[in-house]
């Protein structure tokens, strides 16, 4: 009885202690983000709730303010002044039962969600906040369920209790980073993998399981390495701000905040749309697939190929194409729901420009014979239209057989997929001058600030109660994740192709760039990718080794990106006021287990479907068919097999693609001097060229309808919605979006197991996804396509 009345009394003092919590909460901070009244309470989430891209300039004044002598006891960030309260308290458990219970469980269910979505035609991402959202009735069941006696570990005078109290929101934090883990930090699937799948499905070759998983496991590691040593300059500065994970502490304290007022409760809400999706997903998933790529214009025109190319969602420019499949909308944009819409705006330009404008004008001009090829295609081809076998020009050491090619002839490209890397090179550049014009002063200041001063803000005065992360922690894992990336790159040499080397040269230049990276992510949200550049770099070094080049790739693009998303998660602590150590235990732990799960259901989807991934041997209709990793296998034989100086180079047709690097960096200039000129317009401010030039990086494997629907809907929630319905867009937006996803998640793994696996399926002219079948036909005179009318 006496440790019963004790969890009694602790439960008690921490419904308390929570109520007071609340409190501070909302008193904390300069001014009460959520507002005085009603309105001010939907501006201040809204302009905190989805900021992917900042103005120019936000957050100097704070930061001006603090050089000059500001209050030390707030942040110079105006945004974290008004979003992050100053409070903390130490007392809230968070090495409980129900954290690893329910943080485990949500790892193991992204990491099995997201991977088995990736393989499929319209992937879908399940967001960390669907799991972030499910949570919370979880722990709070298990808060009023589970006993509150003490526990004694045998042995030991250590105790403790299933149930220390109420469920609160640093348990809920760490949760939320276990689910992280299980979206590979917001990748969706483990970028790794791809290695595996190309090897297997694209290529016809072998490779083990174990070295799949080291590789996953390893470029992870390394990313910690890197994380651990500039997390000085990343993460305890107030300077190094990290706007994104502002969404997430509104939507924390969203959840955590005792709601009030009519209708239903989010909860309620969510279990509702949740549902709706899970019984309405079994239309577009399994009975009626065309809803995915609902494109009508092919129905008015059956025999016109030219109709075909301009109406087809997934082959074709899409033009009245939409998608009535959330999967679909949200494949490769993300949720619509969790954008701006002045980023939509920039994507839908950018986009209309690309397709519309661009990719009809190279075609029907017949720009590097456009014409012998489909219009829009991620495959690649001979130069009589045909596809190009691969595997006929590669040798018994997986190497290219350059006699071989140079009888076959060159790689070919659809000119809209040689444009699309145009526009990638393109959007690189832009990048670098938009962030160097539009926010060179703020980083300057910020990382000048960040580097040499000595002031602390009160975040950071707070996290000191806590014991931090001994550095050699850091430096350990990068030292073993080293040593086991070159045993397993030596070890498996003839499979993974990359010499030791490799790993070293990889790992000093994803160490060397995650300081400036981080720093442009910290203070702009914009993260510059090394992912076409170390490509490059690789294939002129390694020419005629496709794996050693998408090896290299990995291990130095993705460490470095994952280790910008580990800091990232250690501001988000640091905001939070979640213990140092606890972070770093469980981000490794789910890192660890996210990447078995994310290899145990790749390795069991490529060993039990037949055919997956090779559009010419899967049945019709079938969803397994790999978009992304076709993507990840193209770019292998263009960097790797053929090599960059046999396609974009001096010995390559498409050269002058190049010239995209100098019309990027350029294209930010006049929008600057505008600005400039004119800063009250805020057409100026709005427009970011990166976003606008980089808006079809995603195409392929992205179609038209998904970019179509995806603003349609970005448009509605986001424009119309937040503003004539701004009440419901800030009670219920963020949740419609998890359980949407959640809702799918769900029946689209239902569907496979009890349909898929039996290979049970139908077959009528709803289950034929766009109905286009003639846009993938060429419109050059004299060439002859298997289905295809010759002109």
């Amino acid at each position: 009885m006496g440790a019963l009345e004790l969890g009694e009394r602790r439960h008690r003092k921490e419904e308390e202690e929570e109520h007071e919590n609340e409190e501070d909460w909302r008193t904390a901070g300069k001014k009460d983000p959520a507002g005085e009244e009603e309105q001010e309470e939907e501006e201040g989430y809204a302009s905190h709730g989805s900021p992917t891209v900042l103005n120019p300039g936000e957050g100097l004044e704070g930061l001006k303010a603090l050089e000059q002598g500001g209050n030390a006891d707030e942040s110079p960030v105006e945004q974290v002044r008004l979003t992050v309260p100053n409070t903390d308290d130490p007392s809230l458990p968070v090495w409980t039962f129900r954290m690893w219970t329910i943080g485990l469980l949500v790892c193991i269910l992204l990491s099995f969600f997201n991977q088995f979505f990736a393989f499929r035609t319209e992937p879908l991402t399940i967001s960390t906040i669907a799991a972030q959202v499910a949570a919370l009735p979880v722990g709070r069941f298990m808060a009023a369920t589970l006993p509150t006696r003490l526990f004694r570990l045998p042995f030991t005078s250590w105790e403790f209790s299933l149930n220390p109290g109420p469920f609160n929101v640093k348990e809920h934090v760490l949760i939320t980073i276990f689910a992280n883990a299980g979206t590979a930090f917001g990748n969706g699937d483990a970028y790794a993998v791809g290695i595996v799948t190309i090897i297997k499905a694209f290529y016809k070759r072998s490779i083990g399981f174990f070295p799949g998983l080291l590789v996953v496991i390893t470029t992870q590691v390394l990313g910690y390495g890197w994380a651990g040593l500039m997390r000085r300059f990343l993460v305890d500065p107030a300077h190094m701000w990290w706007p994104v994970n502002l969404v997430q502490v509104t939507i924390f304290r969203t959840l955590h905040e005792k709601e009030t007022g009519k209708g239903l409760k989010r909860i309620q809400f969510f279990m509702i749309a949740m549902m709706a999706m899970f019984a309405y997903y079994v239309l577009p998933g399994y009975l009626f697939m065309m809803l995915t790529f609902f494109s009508w214009v092919c129905w008015a025109w059956p025999h016109s190929v030219t109709a075909h190319q301009l109406g087809s969602g997934l082959y074709g420019l899409g033009i009245g194409a939409v998608s009535f499949d959330w999967a679909g909308i949200e494949a490769y944009l993300g949720s619509p729901l969790a954008t701006p819409f002045f980023a939509a705006v920039n994507i839908l330009v950018g986009f209309v420009i690309v397709m519309y404008i661009v990719t009809p004008a190279v075609y029907y001009g017949n720009v590097y014979g456009a014409k012998t090829f489909p219009i829009f295609s991620d495959h690649l081809f001979q130069s009589n239209g045909q596809e190009y076998d691969i595997t006929s020009v590669i040798d018994s050491k997986f190497e290219l057989n350059l006699t071989r090619y140079e009888e076959i002839g060159p790689v070919h490209l659809s000119t809209f997929f040689a444009f699309t890397y145009g526009f990638g090179f393109a959007g690189i550049a832009a990048t670098v001058s938009h962030v160097a014009l539009f926010y060179g002063k703020e980083i300057w200041l910020r990382s000048r600030a960040a580097l040499k001063s000595t002031e602390v803000d009160v975040h950071t005065r707070l996290m000191r109660k806590y014991k931090d992360i001994p550095q050699w922690w850091f430096l350990a894992l990068a030292a073993v994740g080293m040593a086991v990336s070159i045993a397993t790159v030596e070890g498996y040499k003839l499979q993974l192709q990359l010499p030791w080397w490799g790993i070293l040269l990889g790992s000093g230049f994803a160490c060397f760039f995650t300081l400036p990276i981080g720093i442009i992510a910290a203070t702009t949200n914009q993260v510059p990718g090394l992912n076409v550049i170390t490509e490059y770099m690789m294939g002129y070094i390694l020419p005629g080794k496709p794996i050693a080049n998408v090896c290299f790739k990995t291990y130095t693009y993705i460490s470095m990106s994952q280790a910008v998303s580990f800091l990232q998660d250690f501001k988000l602590g640091h905001y939070m006021k979640i213990p140092p150590r606890s972070m770093f235990i469980v981000q490794l732990v789910g890192t660890i287990v996210a990447a078995v799960v994310n290899m145990g259901v790749a390795w069991w989807l490529l060993t039990t479907i037949e055919n997956i991934c090779d559009v010419s041997l899967l049945p019709a209709g079938s969803i397994w068919t790999c978009p992304s990793d076709r993507v990840f296998f193209d770019a292998s034989v263009i960097w790797g097999l053929v090599g960059p100086k046999r396609i974009f180079g001096s010995l390559g047709e498409y050269s002058a693609i190049n010239w995209f690097f100098l019309l990027g960096f350029v294209a930010p200039i006049p929008i600057y001097i505008l600005h400039r000129r004119y800063p009250k317009v805020k057409l100026f401010r709005l427009i970011n060229m990166p976003i606008l030039i980089g808006a079809t990086g995603m195409m392929p494997p992205a179609t038209s309808v998904n970019y179509t629907s995806w603003f349609i809907m970005a448009f509605i929630f986001n424009f119309l919605i937040f503003r004539y319905r701004k009440n419901w867009w800030v009670r219920y937006n963020y949740v419609l979006s998890g359980a949407l996803d959640a809702g799918i998640a769900f029946m689209g793994v239902l569907l496979y197991i009890a349909l898929g696996l039996n290979n049970i399926q139908i077959s009528w002219w709803g289950t034929n996804y766009d109905g286009c079948p003639l846009a993938t036909c060429p419109t050059q005179p004299g060439v002859n396509i298997t289905g295809c009318p010759v002109f």
